[in-house]
């Protein structure tokens, strides 16, 4: 309705609440208003409509404005959250505006729009999934480049990298934010394949300039370059329409920031956004979130332990010394069997992380303050039960805070505090002298008046003397008219009765002022004390973020631990110069499926860069390349990994092309993505990158894709020079093995008795003998008339192909071996040129490019 879209100037007909209510629209016209009203939480005219269709909630109408009808929805206040969740599962923003104001009958009551709920700045519990990081992202394109700054509210963490615009899905797959924000200049077209909700803000805010002096204002610093930041990076506009974003959802309020990292891409490994879907990371092909890489590590007792350990393996290290860090004090927990007690300590403690960047925002809940408390008294216990080694002395230091936190949170908080503050119950007694009157009025209340009767008998001498209360007169003692001359003088009259006279005393009246209103006064002062506290913790911020990080160390390394204790993990060795080997290794989620996993060694040097893996539909062949990224992956991470041993040279990215599956949203039918996924691989893959290349060549006819295939695989080898895995049902492709030295056949073998196949899953030296088609159809349950068909049928080929002098072998029909060169370019600049026809001019000119071509 129009209504939505109307400003401060509403029309004169509206009513002020109307008025008051399409003012505070008009500023958010995007998003949903949460209207506080009393115990509800309102939404109006298209608000309502829309509110009701996403929430399958009531809608109404209530009353009319400017002559017409106006549509209502409502939830209840105490159940908002778990509203705003399924509307921010839906990537809705909410604004929620409350009431600041005191009733005051002229006009209504003030309010104003406090927070704004969006995917990407959400820090409450219930809208946040534990286990997962909530990120904001924001992005500039500038001629083929691409910045992109990031930040969490929950950890703090605030980063930023410029980049090349081509690996936005990259990007995009490894952070998965929540929210991205974007100019909206900057084409659509790029975020196809976006998951996170799209704001669009004015370019203005990208302005670099103003992003510099922001934030060096709100770090309090000079300039950024203690940060790492250089002048003209094209991240800092983003970074700085993140902080204003932020700070305009958070009504003014910022989360602690860690300060501002600048990152680059020669820090990790990197991982295309392919590579992380085909290794299964933190998620299977399917969608699901097991069985996966990270739900087979993922022990720890604590949500910043779990997110810590997603964002270590979407973040595989380089830097040998870090990862030598997290490996010693992997050892060291197996020595000392301490992973286990690690556990029990941290069972008791909450998420610390998410808490403090709570109290940062004053959005913090009594349980919060509460849990916080315990979970610092609790961390004496962990400290004790860590190894005595410099590494882990370093995390007790960060989990020993200001000992004034903890005094201040048992000082200030009941030990079970109400779930929400506005019940009250939360301040502790013994903080304020003045709530604790107000309490004991409320509750000893009935003790102050027997008491205060038998003192005013005792003193008058009238032994019929009552003090009582009714709703009406409020408190009074009341005397009967035959002791009428023995009332004292300091009794004042409040009301005439039949039979006896109704007084108040100034001790009463006192009394009665503080009980009628001890309710509510208490209320509003425990509110008062309680913000008061929040803002007490502030200057210990700092402090909790790092215990927060340390906790999360810590229960991070002790999953690590165990599972390398319970999967026989060992720990992994880095040399220099090109080189590969895992012996024994094994596939460490596929292991944990099944049981008598059988384990195969890998081995790459300088003289061995590409293995032509050969054999059967389900002989291994892709579970054998995928054990090989992991164990890789594991051991960047910093983990111990499954297999006997493991010694690793130099790596910079791991590139995988397996699986099939189209992309009907971009038009991309199966066979050209893959075609568009070995092309980035050929396009970017470095002679210290590990490649895996399953069944490539395969979506198309057979003489295309072996073409295709062989050519693939001699890019690989005289170009790229990568660690390859290249698994291949061509068994032409052999013969790749005596043109090239770096190249070795392997296996995975199978045998086959009588109509039975029977897969060894052992990887061997040497090509594979045959396929088994055949045979793995008929497991698969294809119709034993069409399995006798088609063997029929195979034996019927082969004899043809033998007759033939082909043995099988499409290259000798198809010449691919003998493929003539590709013409030189200076054919195609002669193509079609009669000298006969060409000006003096024209002649020239083609004399000088065909120097240039030459």
């Amino acid at each position: 309705m129009a209504e939505n879209k109307s400003s401060a100037s509403a029309k004169p007909t509206h009513t002020p609440f109307m008025q008051q209510y399409l003012r505070l629209k008009s500023d958010h016209p995007d998003k949903l208003l949460f209207y506080r009203m009393g115990d509800f939480y309102e939404l109006f005219f298209d608000d309502a409509v829309r509110a009701a269709k996403l929430l399958d909630i009531t809608l109404t109408t209530r009353g009319q404005t400017a002559g017409e009808p106006i549509r209502m929805a409502g939830v209840p206040y105490h159940a908002a959250e778990q509203y705003l969740a399924r509307l921010v599962k839906m990537g809705e923003s909410v604004a929620i505006c409350e009431q600041v104001g005191e009733v005051t009958g002229k006009g209504p009551v003030e309010r104003k729009v406090m927070r704004v709920v969006t995917p990407g700045t959400l820090t409450d519990t219930a809208l946040l999934d534990v286990k997962t990081e909530n990120r904001l992202l924001a992005l500039s394109f500038s001629r083929g480049k691409m910045g992109m700054a990031w930040l969490s509210l929950a950890s703090g963490d605030f980063a930023l990298m410029d980049t090349t615009a081509d690996k936005l899905a990259s990007e995009l797959e490894r952070l998965r934010p929540a929210e991205i924000l974007i100019a909206d200049d900057a084409g659509l077209a790029l975020f196809d394949q976006a998951t996170a909700v799209l704001r669009k803000l004015p370019p203005w805010q990208f302005e670099a300039a103003a992003a510099v002096r922001n934030l060096s204002r709100h770090f309090e610093t000079h300039d950024l370059a203690g940060f790492g930041v250089t002048e003209g990076m094209l991240s800092l506009g983003p970074a700085g329409a993140l902080l204003e974003y932020v700070r305009s959802t958070q009504g003014g309020a910022l989360p602690v920031l860690a300060g501002l990292r600048c990152e680059s891409q020669s820090q990790y490994i990197e991982l295309d956004a392919a590579t992380r879907r085909n290794l299964e990371i933190t998620e299977t092909i399917r969608g699901e979130s097991s069985p996966t890489l990270f739900s087979l590590l993922d022990q720890c007792a604590t949500g910043m332990g779990s997110r810590l350990l997603r964002h270590w393996l979407h973040h595989p290290l380089r830097s040998s010394s870090k990862i030598m860090q997290r490996q010693n004090a992997i050892a060291a927990l197996l020595a000392t069997a301490s992973f286990d007690a690690i556990h029990t300590a941290l069972d008791c403690v909450a998420d610390v992380e998410r808490i403090t960047a709570r109290i940062a925002l004053s959005s913090a809940r009594p349980r919060d303050l509460s849990s916080l408390r315990d979970s610092l008294a609790a961390l004496p216990a962990l400290i004790a039960v860590l190894p005595q080694d410099d590494f882990f002395a370093s995390l007790a230091k960060a989990l020993s805070p200001d000992a004034q936190i903890l005094a201040l949170l048992t000082a200030a908080i009941q030990a079970e505090p109400s779930v929400v503050l506005r019940e009250g119950g939360v301040i502790a007694d013994g903080y304020s002298s003045e709530l604790d009157e107000l309490r004991m009025i409320q509750t000893h209340g009935g003790e102050f008046l027997l008491e205060l009767e038998a003192r005013e008998r005792e003193r008058t001498g009238i032994p019929t003397l009552r003090v009582e209360y009714n709703r009406v007169a409020g408190y009074f003692i009341e005397i009967t008219n035959s002791y009428a001359g023995a009332v004292p003088d300091d009794y004042r009259r409040r009301q005439t009765m039949k039979n006896a006279e109704r007084y108040i005393t100034p001790e009463l009246k006192l009394f009665e002022d503080k009980a009628l209103s001890a309710k509510e006064r208490s209320l509003v002062l425990e509110k008062a004390l309680y913000d008061d506290l929040l803002q007490r913790l502030q200057p210990f911020l700092g402090a909790l973020r790092l215990a927060a990080q340390a906790l999360a160390t810590a229960d991070v390394l002790a999953s690590l631990a165990d599972r390398a204790e319970r999967g026989n993990y060992i720990a992994p060795q880095f040399v220099e110069g090109q080189f590969l080997h895992i012996e024994a290794g094994r596939h460490p989620v596929v292991e944990a499926q099944i049981d008598d996993f059988i384990p195969n060694s890998v081995d790459f040097s300088v003289a061995r860069k590409l293995l032509l893996i050969t054999g059967p539909n389900m002989g291994g062949k892709s579970t054998y390349m995928r054990q090989v990224a992991l164990i890789v992956l594991l051991a960047h991470v910093g983990s111990f990994v499954p297999a006997q041993s493991a010694t690793i040279g130099k790596l910079d990215r791991i590139f995988t092309r397996i699986g099939a599956s189209d992309d009907l949203a971009g038009g991309r039918s199966t066979f050209m993505v893959e075609m568009t996924e070995t092309a980035n691989i050929l396009n970017n893959a470095s002679e210290n990158s590990l490649v895996l290349m399953d069944e490539v060549g395969r979506g198309t006819s057979t003489f295309d894709g072996l073409a295709l295939a062989w050519s693939i695989a001699k890019s690989l080898i005289e170009k790229n020079r990568a660690y390859t895995l290249f698994a291949t049902h061509y068994f032409e492709l052999t013969r790749l093995a005596q043109e090239y030295p770096v190249v070795a056949n392997v296996h995975l073998d199978a045998v086959e008795h009588k109509d039975r196949i029977v897969f060894l899953h052992a990887v061997q030296e040497g090509p594979a003998s045959q396929s088994y088609g055949v045979a793995v159809a008929q497991l698969a349950g294809v119709p034993k008339d069409v399995v006798r068909q088609a063997r029929k049928k195979l034996l019927e080929l082969e004899s043809n192909s033998v007759q033939g002098g082909m043995q099988g072998d499409l290259f000798a029909t198809a010449s691919i071996m003998q493929i003539e060169p590709e013409p030189h370019p200076l054919q195609d600049a002669l193509a079609g040129v009669d000298p006969d026809e060409l000006t003096a001019r024209e002649a020239h000119d083609l004399l000088y490019r065909l120097c240039a071509l030459l």
